[in-house]
């Protein structure tokens, strides 16, 4: 075996012999939807469990009318603001709503008065209401009778279907783009700083405790990096690809336990769309949102993806994980670190805000196309990308660029690590580095 490849083996077996390594491999896949359950359990109950909370009307208009709900109660009140502030901050009220006399062309001076801030959702939900029976109110005074003001209300669903080039066609869903996009760019964002500054911190413990100097009498500080980033690497895929397999069967299980095969689901759905005369079963499966979705789910190019983040996670991992070791190499401990550490993460959450703020709004927009064709930033923003489909050329060329990038900064990175790894109680600054990456010899 190769040097390079003893080292691999030391750095995998080290960490995958590990217990802690063991635990989060398996406890992961499990937690996180135990939590989440956990925490869609209690919001459901304290939905349910909830007591109505009293709100005072103030309507000076004449033309506002609330209803009352599960969460709230509503009060009207014919006295004036004065007298109506008084009692709201006598009582148990959640809020006193006003009303003065406005034209419905131009309803200003509403206010909500409240004893503390309301919650995002408690203001959105009032002014929907409000918002509501003033364009009720607009209707009415246009002539049109109650019976034709329902009458204009439509709920639509609409159906994405996407078309390729060949003229296929197959169902799509914004929200299940959306969940790729954002589980693959945070799973790339999350291995990649993880495993990199597990790198780090393996360098500076062995620089620190002198082992480095033993090992570089028989193996080349350079061939000693390179098993180090390849091994943390394929310890980090070891766990990913657990993790894929066990989120596969859970969710097969589930699957099963309620009786949604998707595959069965689909064919049922083709051969009663053939049918003449919709029956009551083939009515609510085609209106069905969680029959459409996990058709969708179901033929989701898994291999594909899967294929695309094994590279976008290597070569990123390549990418920054030769830097994270060259940092570790160059220090004598973690404080020492901190200075470095931060200009080579930044390109990483740059990409990763990047992709709510660009990628995620506007995949085919110009800034999305950078991040996305950019090294530094690529393997978090063309994972999000990649979910919304992306032209092959830029895919190729974001890989082409993805290599280029990660053997620069490893030939960089090597040239700091072949110094830095025997220096000791020098301090070493960005000028320190760059004499370094040009020294030769």
């Amino acid at each position: 075996m190769s040097k390079i490849g003893l080292v691999i083996k030391r750095e995998f077996d080290s960490r995958v012999k590990k217990k802690s390594f063991l635990l989060a491999t398996i406890l992961v896949p499990l937690l996180f939807p135990a939590i989440i359950g956990g925490m869609l359990y209690f919001a459901i109950e304290e939905s349910k469990n909830a007591e109505q909370q009293k709100v005072y009307v103030l309507d000076e208009s004449g033309t506002i009318n609330f209803e009352n709900d599960k969460k709230y109660a509503f009060e009207e009140l014919n006295i004036n603001l004065e007298e109506a502030k008084t009692i709201f901050t006598e009582s148990e009220a959640y809020a006193l709503l006003y009303f003065p006399k406005f034209e419905l062309a131009n309803p200003e001076g509403i206010t909500m008065y409240a004893k503390k801030n309301p919650s995002l959702q408690a203001s959105s939900y009032f002014e929907n209401q409000i918002e509501s029976q003033i364009r009720d109110q607009k209707l009415k005074e246009s002539g049109i009778n109650e019976a034709e003001l329902e009458s204009l209300k439509t709920n639509i669903s609409l159906s994405t279907i996407n078309v390729s080039d060949t003229g296929e066609e197959k169902a799509s869903s914004a929200g299940v783009a959306y969940g790729i996009a954002y589980a693959f760019s945070f799973l790339v964002y999350m291995f990649v700083l993880i495993y990199g500054t597990q790198i780090m911190q393996g360098v500076i413990e062995e620089k620190s405790s002198k082992i480095v100097e033993i090992i570089v009498s028989s193996v080349k500080p350079f061939q000693l990096m390179i098993g180090k980033v390849i091994g943390v690497a394929s310890v980090g895929l070891l766990q990913f690809t657990i993790w894929v397999v066990l989120i596969f069967v859970l969710s097969s299980a589930v699957f099963s336990m309620f009786d949604l095969n998707p595959a069965d689901m689909q064919t049922a759905q083709q051969s009663m769309s053939g049918m003449n005369g919709g029956s009551e079963s083939q009515e609510m499966m085609e209106n069905s949102k969680v029959g459409e979705i996990l058709n969708i789910v179901y033929d989701i190019p898994y291999a594909y993806y899967i294929s695309v983040f094994a590279f976008f996670f290597i070569s990123g991992y390549l990418l920054y994980g030769a830097l994270f070791a060259a940092v570790g190499s160059a220090v004598d401990n973690i404080s020492d670190a901190q200075q470095f550490t931060m200009p080579i993460t930044m390109p990483m959450i740059i990409g990763f805000l990047g992709t709510f703020m660009f990628v995620m709004p506007e995949p085919d927009g110009n800034v999305s196309f950078w991040l996305s064709i950019i090294p530094f930033t690529a393997p978090v923003a063309m994972m999000a990308r990649v979910a919304f489909g992306v032209p092959a050329w830029e895919l190729a060329l974001s890989m082409g660029l993805m290599v280029v990038g990660f053997l620069f900064t490893i030939w960089m990175a090597g040239r700091i690590y072949r110094i830095g790894i025997l220096m000791h109680g020098t301090k070493v600054n960005y000028k320190t580095l760059l004499k370094w990456v040009k020294t030769n010899s």
